[in-house]
């Protein structure tokens, strides 16, 4: 019985660590990362998760045609300036912020309604000795009202 408290006691800390760990997250987003979209309007989809140095993740958006858009990649400032890149359904790339100075918004008009891939990658430390550094990273999407 003891051991049945004891792993059901674990699992509630486990869960109860990664719902703050998320909550921190949201809020984390919405007063840092929400703001980088004005003036285009936030479109409501919060794309954030916790990732480590090192982590590559990957998203799929759907962009719709004649719409200004405005992409922002939002990290907490220990983790660096996160690369990322768009690619189309033919796998051309689109945007490469390691071209474009590590800028983390993108501005355009979508000419066609169209699937885009995101690729994102959180930099490596750059002291290997160093603690391994995890956060908070989230893709916004903005667009402007017609």
């Amino acid at each position: 019985m003891k051991k049945i408290l004891k792993l059901s006691y674990l699992t509630v800390i486990i869960l109860f660590s990664f719902s703050a760990s998320y909550g921190q997250c949201k809020d984390f987003v919405k007063k840092k990362g929400v703001p980088q979209l004005s003036p285009y309007i936030f479109n409501g989809q919060l794309n954030s998760s916790l990732l480590n140095e090192g982590d590559v993740a990957e998203l799929i958006l759907t962009f719709y045609a004649n719409q200004e858009y405005r992409v922002a990649i939002c990290a907490e400032d220990h983790l660096g300036k996160i690369d990322w890149k768009l690619y189309d359904t033919q796998n051309n790339l689109l945007f490469d912020s390691k071209k474009q100075n590590k800028a983390q918004l993108w501005d355009f008009t979508s000419t066609a309604t169209q699937q885009i891939k995101l690729e994102l990658e959180v930099p490596e430390a750059l002291n290997p000795i160093a603690q391994s550094r995890h956060g908070c990273v989230a893709i916004l999407i903005g667009f402007k009202d017609k």
